[in-house]
């Protein structure tokens, strides 16, 4: 497993060892220890979500406050644009966006820790993506940032009209989101 540093320190892009030869291939998606040994975290995941998308769709940017979500996501099956932004108010990069691209050929995780809203973009004929998550989902802690707020400077790679469920087109904008405050 190789970790790849992002312009958040606490954000980590990993690539795993993947064993090739004439069959195919095969590869860890997580192991507990070789994670922690790589990355000196142990999160206690309590959920493994997975998510079908269209071409075109965007979900997100979603977080919680007070019950706080880490998380590490991968695309299973084609291509995602993915995207996470600094909720943290005491943050020195707070409202900063970082994206990078999750693919099923280059099999690329992206550990989201606590703090961080989360979307992607599926894109070409669609996409499937896994995520473990290190709180369970609370209605009453999510928080929705609008995806395509000027303020985050997310150059999204559409293709189209975005696909979007109403619950993410009614998002806020930066500067009326509640940021994340804790430590």
């Amino acid at each position: 497993m190789k970790v790849l540093p992002t312009i958040f320190p606490e954000v980590l892009l990993i690539e795993p060892t993947v064993h090739a030869d004439a069959r195919g291939a095969f590869f860890e998606s997580y192991n507990a220890r070789a994670f922690g040994q790589a990355t000196g975290l142990c999160p206690d995941f309590v959920q493994d979500n997975q998510s079908v998308s269209v071409a075109n769709t965007v979900r997100g940017l979603h977080y919680q406050v007070g019950q706080p979500q880490g998380k590490l996501v991968r695309a299973v099956k084609g291509t995602v644009f993915d995207v996470v932004v600094d909720m943290r108010r005491a943050s020195p990069t707070f409202g900063k966006s970082l994206s990078v691209v999750l693919s099923d050929s280059n099999r690329r995780q992206l550990w989201i820790p606590p703090g961080f809203a989360h979307g992607f973009l599926a894109l070409g004929e669609g996409a499937e993506c896994a995520y473990k998550i290190t709180s369970y989902w609370s209605p009453a802690h999510e928080r929705i940032l609008l995806w395509n707020d000027p303020a985050l400077g997310i150059d999204w790679p559409l293709t189209g009209a975005p696909v979007i469920s109403e619950k993410d087109r009614a998002g806020h904008l930066l500067q009326d989101a509640e940021p994340c405050d804790f430590p």
